[in-house]
């Protein structure tokens, strides 16, 4: 930390822990739920600050100026009813948030591996949630807390979702949302949303669990999305497209549809009643009102930029939300509260290894990945969060149980970014463990006796793919004589189905390179950046393959300027930067653009590459 001494920030932490306390005594003049809005934001903000200085994520700062201001703390925040209404606001509002972002098309595309492992990880996590809890109830782990009768039931909930927020936000700062572990967890996640859904839908019947009041309630939400749907296609689609000419007023377009959703949805019984004269009892919750409508306008030609819009709010209501969980979290009544929140956050950790990663391996994904993609999902998910927080509403469980739940997703969201980022290195540690217990890589790259290559791609992503496209269009002669190189095995075979030999291998691992073959390879090429490429950089993969082949010509790639030099002196002969390749690009259309010729150079540019959309790529 240059600059910035710890102790000084430290010190500057607590003062700003003081200033809600002006706040509050020069904002007698507003309405109560204005004041008590404005202290939340306020500390909430100033602890943000201090957090992301620290390197802690930020939601942590949000649970814990809820805590400040509550009934725990300084008690500014005491007003039931004004936390009530925080907290609902924000629900909705981030359900409507997680609803526009659900793409059911990327599901039903996801593939084998995301379809076996979203269908069964969520309902195996929760069995095993439950017969750990119980272990602990028979080790005395607990107490009181977990001896209800829901309480196994809510711990399995509780640890079988991952964190949108916390991993999306990682996988967008390092760029690797579009590798395959990227790519599993974000479809994961989607899943693991929608079998949340599924138990907030049946939550309110947890107490009476006969199938009718269960199949009202899914009937009441059948309802509610068929009118989303019909209505989203038609009426609002055409409403989005009138006011697309006055941007501004989309924001407000957006939240009216997610209200207009949320009181049809919990409003229903009234509708039946007043028309039929009979109740059955099928209102939708607003929660799951607001998710509907997000849903429902997900797929909308305007979709983007709806999303866009209501981004720009989405950090407040995300913060309200988790600053009223840090009110509402009552003072530890003993220390079972603390023990049985670091439990929980073990518990959590734990299904990732027992549960997720067997079930990557086994539906297709390699080892390395399986345990990668399960090590960066080990945190608990605001959903999970949501669900105690009903939980409670609904009597289903105590205020000090969803308290350790609380505690315990701040324990893992604190462990997300170094579990995040240490991921390769722990595969690194039990990798042998892993082998020795039947958990086997693929077999490591094997080249016959003789053979020969004109091109080897060391490794295979997004630039790779295009290349390979390119040269099956305009050279596949090359193609036949080109060997890939990849730990990927899930695109395996459609790199293979383009002619080109493809074999696994792990770059990161030196006995893979010394059984490449390359000696007599023409070309040999790394488009893998450093940024992706793990466990090893191209620098060191340029030293290495120059040492096993002294006159092939080696290609590689760079992310910044200051390490092509150094690429260069470990023998590089070509080093390019994509950017670089980019702007030469963009230079040729601004020239273009500029003489009024735009139009004729984007139809020589499809007419070279053809329209993107019709580029049938390894990887899209």
């Amino acid at each position: 930390m240059t600059g910035v001494s710890l102790p000084r920030l430290l010190g500057t932490f607590f003062l700003l822990m003081m200033v809600p306390a002006t706040v509050l005594a020069s904002g007698e003049g507003l309405p109560s739920l204005v004041r008590d809005i404005g202290i939340c934001i306020v500390l909430a903000g100033l602890l943000a600050i201090v957090f992301v200085r620290l390197k802690i994520p930020e939601i942590a700062a949000f649970l814990l100026a809820g805590v400040v201001v509550g009934p725990v703390g300084t008690g500014m925040v005491t007003d039931p009813g004004n936390i009530e209404t925080i907290s609902e606001l924000g629900l909705i509002l981030l359900l409507y948030l997680i609803g526009l972002e659900i793409d059911i098309r990327k599901l039903l595309a996801s593939g084998r591996i995301l379809i076996v492992s979203g269908l069964l990880q969520y309902p195996l996590c929760v069995a095993f949630g439950v017969v750990i809890t119980k272990l602990l109830v028979w080790l005395g782990i607990g107490g009181e807390l977990l001896s209800a009768g829901y309480a196994p039931l809510y711990i399995g909930f509780v640890v079988a979702a991952s964190s949108t927020l916390l991993v999306v936000k990682l996988f967008q700062e390092t760029f690797q949302l579009d590798t395959e572990v990227g790519r599993i967890a974000l479809g994961l996640l989607i899943f693991q949303d929608i079998w949340a859904i599924v138990v907030i839908a049946v939550q309110p019947n947890f107490a009476t669990p006969s199938a009718a009041p269960i199949l009202l309630s899914f009937l009441g939400i059948a309802i509610l999305s068929v009118f989303v749907a019909v209505t989203s296609k038609t009426i609002v689609s055409r409403a989005f497209h009138w006011i697309a000419k006055t941007p501004e007023l989309t924001l407000m377009g957006a939240l009216a549809w997610c209200f207009v959703v949320v009181f049809v949805g919990i409003n229903l019984d009234t509708f039946t009643d007043k028309l039929f004269g009979i109740n059955l009892h099928m209102a939708v919750g607003s929660g799951m009102g607001a998710l509907i409508a997000g849903a429902g306008i997900a797929n909308l030609p305007h979709s983007t930029e709806i999303i866009t819009k209501v981004s720009t709010v989405k950090d407040f209501f995300i913060t309200l939300f988790f600053v009223a969980l840090g009110v509402s979290i009552p003072a530890p009544e003993s220390m079972d509260v603390i023990i049985l929140a670091v439990a929980i956050a073990i518990v959590a950790i734990l299904a990732r290894q027992f549960v997720f990663f067997p079930l990557f391996y086994f539906t297709g994904v390699d080892q390395r990945n399986s345990l990668v993609t399960s090590a960066r999902l080990a945190q608990i998910s605001e959903f999970g969060l949501v669900i105690a927080f009903l939980g409670v509403s609904f009597g289903h469980m105590s205020p000090a149980l969803s308290s350790a739940v609380i505690f315990a997703f701040v324990i893992t969201a604190l462990t997300t970014p170094l579990l995040y980022n240490k991921a390769y290195d722990i595969h690194g540690w039990v990798r042998p463990l892993l082998e020795k217990i039947g958990f086997k890589a693929p077999p490591e790259l094997k080249v016959e006796t003789g053979t020969q290559y004109k091109l080897a791609l060391l490794g295979f992503f997004r630039e790779a793919s295009s290349l390979l496209h390119n040269l099956e269009r305009d050279n596949p002669e090359l193609v036949k004589q080109t060997l890939v190189v990849d730990f990927n095995v899930a695109i395996h075979e459609a790199i293979a189905a383009t002619g080109a030999t493809v074999k696994y291998g792990d770059l990161s691992n030196t006995d893979t390179l010394h059984h490449l073959g390359l000696a007599q390879t023409q070309v040999i090429l790394c488009t893998i950046p450093d940024d992706v490429l793990r466990g090893s950089d191209n620098r060191s993969l340029v030293e290495l393959v120059r040492e096993m082949a002294p006159s092939a010509v080696i290609i590689a790639n760079a992310v910044s300027l200051a390490e092509v030099e150094n690429i260069y002196q470990a023998g590089a002969d070509y080093v390019y930067l994509a950017r670089l390749e980019a702007a030469d690009a963009l230079s040729a259309a601004i020239g273009q653009a500029l003489d009024n010729h735009i139009d004729v150079y984007r139809a020589r540019h499809e007419a070279r590459h053809g329209h993107h959309g019709s580029r049938k790529e390894v990887m899209s």
